[in-house]
């Protein structure tokens, strides 16, 4: 008898002393449970494996691997097969041909079955992953769909699409291509975002890819941008954190605006010339009235030389009124060029207030500042903040006759917004003309052109704040906010 057959004889008497026992336990596994020879050859323990294979027990103990499993996974069962021969463990993936024809997709795990210290054959467990496998490929399948319409969808969008690593690009569309003014995506692909970005805005964008890398998408701001021939564009740059090849990056879109500024500047042209008509207007009324007494004053002077010098007085009165009006005009109408710097924001306040501390004091008022919390720099055109911030504190003078206190209390807004709030003890604005306050030579002050409050609120305005007057007969409330992180490089004019 050879020594194959021995074994055989030796395995079988082992399934029959030692296993007969486990027989219930192997009847309500799911999973195909056999043994094998060392040839290869099946030996059913469950009722599992005419349910996976397909044949009855007789005909299962006739087949081999060489009849069993899939031609295209043949080598591969088989070679498991020999290493479990030599006392290792294998847990492999392969497919089967089922009695019926159909292929099936199955895991399989074999060890060596050792008796007086010799292998006579291996366990089999097989377990059935068609299903599994048929729902792993519906999901591949709709994950490779998404990428490849993702794809396409990137690679035609109108914006230019970057995605960025920790320090280099490294994918960038079409669009980034012809954006950016280079050949080739090989062009952009291994080069810094930053190699991109004008200097002024170097830094803010530094802080802005800190945010992206913890997890925290940034919106569209406004910034210039270098094209490889050193030519520079007004953008707009959104980013996203994303992932990659497997590793964290940004996805960054890019939108050049330079166009819609072009718009906006035609826009705004326009919006000044329809202003200019309406200013006309208003000039033409308010000089008719002063010139009308001019006139009849001259003519009273003409035909009596020895007139009262009262009438000279009305004149020069009235041709001063006339001054102002014109001076305040010309303000208005001169361009706003606004220098934005980096600012100390308290000491423009401290100036201010050692200007008007003298008209205060003539008029028994104390002025003073709260600061509420730390505040940081802002980028801001100073003189301009400081026009503004003179013109309220006059207004609140005047309002106060019979003195009182003007209090200046300052704050941040959860860090993104400086809040400055003047608050004075006069005798308040009417409810009735609150809407009207900030319109052309509309005032309630005596003289007043209203000129002054219109082009506080544009300056503040130019500064992306806002504006805010409340009023009552105990006093009036004015809010301006500011931007703490303005966007707006140094020397940039608007």
């Amino acid at each position: 008898m050879s020594i194959k057959k021995e074994k055989r004889k030796i395995l079988e008497n082992y399934i029959k002393e030692r296993l007969s026992r486990y027989n219930p336990l192997f009847a309500s596994d799911s999973d195909a449970i056999y043994i094998m020879d060392l040839d290869g050859y099946f030996i059913p323990l469950n009722p599992a494996c005419s349910l996976l294979f397909g044949y009855n027990e007789e005909q299962f103990s006739q087949m081999t691997y060489m009849k069993i499993v899939a031609l295209d996974h043949l080598d591969r069962a088989l070679s498991y097969f020999y290493k479990s021969l030599e006392g290792k463990l294998q847990n492999f993936d392969c497919q089967i041909n089922h009695k019926s024809g159909e292929i099936l997709d199955v895991n399989i795990t074999i060890y060596p079955i050792v008796i007086n210290d010799e292998i006579v054959g291996v366990y089999g467990v097989a377990k059935d992953i068609t299903e599994i496998k048929r729902k792993r490929k519906v999901i591949s399948d709709e994950i490779r769909q998404r990428e490849e319409i993702y794809r396409e969808i990137v690679e035609h969008s109108p914006d230019a699409v970057i995605i960025s690593g920790k320090d280099n690009i490294l994918f960038a569309n079409d669009t980034a291509v012809k954006l950016f003014g280079v050949s080739t995506k090989a062009d952009l692909i291994g080069k810094t975002v930053l190699d991109f970005i004008h200097p002024s805005y170097i830094e803010v964008v530094k802080n802005r890819i800190k945010e992206v890398e913890n997890g925290k998408p940034v919106d569209f701001f406004e910034q210039i941008l270098i094209r490889n021939d050193g030519s520079s564009f007004d953008a707009e740059v959104k980013a996203i954190p994303t992932i990659f090849q497997h590793e964290p990056a940004r996805h960054i879109i890019v939108r050049d605006i330079t166009e819609r500024k072009k718009t906006q500047q035609l826009l705004l042209q326009s919006e000044k010339l329809s202003v200019a008509g309406q200013l006309a207007a208003g000039i033409a009324h308010e000089i008719r009235n002063p010139l009308t007494a001019i006139k009849g004053f001259l003519q009273l002077l003409e035909a009596n030389s020895d007139s009262n010098l009262s009438y000279l007085e009305i004149i020069k009165s009235e041709m001063s009124r006339i001054e102002l009006i014109l001076s305040e005009l010309l303000i208005l109408a001169r361009p706003q060029e606004l220098k934005f710097k980096q600012t100390d924001f308290s000491k423009i306040l401290e100036h201010v207030k050692a200007l008007i501390d003298t008209q205060a004091i003539m008029t028994n008022i104390k002025i003073n500042i709260y600061y509420l919390s730390d505040i940081p720099p802002v980028r801001c055109d100073e003189n301009h903040l400081k026009q503004v911030f003179i013109n309220l504190l006059k207004n609140s003078i005047e309002a106060m006759p019979d003195g009182g206190e003007i209090n200046i209390n300052v704050e941040t807004d959860g860090g993104k917004q400086l809040k400055v709030t003047f608050i004075d003890e006069g005798c308040g604005i009417p409810q009735e003309h609150l809407d009207r306050i900030g319109q052309p030579f509309f005032s309630t002050k005596d003289g007043g052109t209203g000129l002054g409050l219109m082009i506080s609120k544009q300056i503040i305005e130019n500064h992306n704040g806002s504006f805010q007057i409340h009023s009552n007969q105990k006093g009036t409330i004015i809010e301006v906010t500011l931007p703490i992180d303005e966007n707006c490089g140094e020397g940039e004019q608007r």
